[in-house]
């Protein structure tokens, strides 16, 4: 079973359908267990928040993902939760940076949501980039 929940503030219209199956798409391909991923789509503001708290970048970005399987202490083990779910973590997006990129790129803004969240959910799988 693949969960996704989404979150997204009434004024940041976006195609919950289309994202939650691209995203549904990749993990039924790549994790062979119940799993389960959030993606919330927030402003500039809050993401700046984020970015400066979390990786000390006092800027706002496009794509942030947070995995709950990465323990603080990395000498610390993760339990994993009794129901056997594997809870990969969160992705968050700015709704006013996939505008910027989607104009820039002449492409749709769900479009390009897609690809943000496919971006972040392959940090969740543990494949990064420079």
């Amino acid at each position: 079973m693949i969960t996704i929940l989404f979150q997204t503030e009434s004024h940041f219209p976006c195609n919950r359908k289309k994202i939650k199956a691209a995203l549904a798409t990749v993990l039924g391909g790549k994790v062979k267990r119940s799993v389960e991923v959030s993606v919330s789509i927030i402003g500039d503001r809050r993401m700046r928040q984020l970015n400066k708290q979390y990786r000390n970048i006092d800027d706002t970005t496009d794509v942030l993902s947070f995995g709950l399987n990465e323990s603080a202490e990395k000498s610390e083990p993760f339990v994993e939760a009794p129901d056997n779910i594997l809870r990969l973590g969160d992705i968050v997006i700015s709704y006013p940076q996939a505008i910027r990129e989607a104009t820039e790129e002449n492409t749709m803004v769900d479009d390009k949501i897609v690809e943000l969240a496919l971006h972040g959910l392959n940090h969740l799988l543990g494949i990064h980039h420079d």
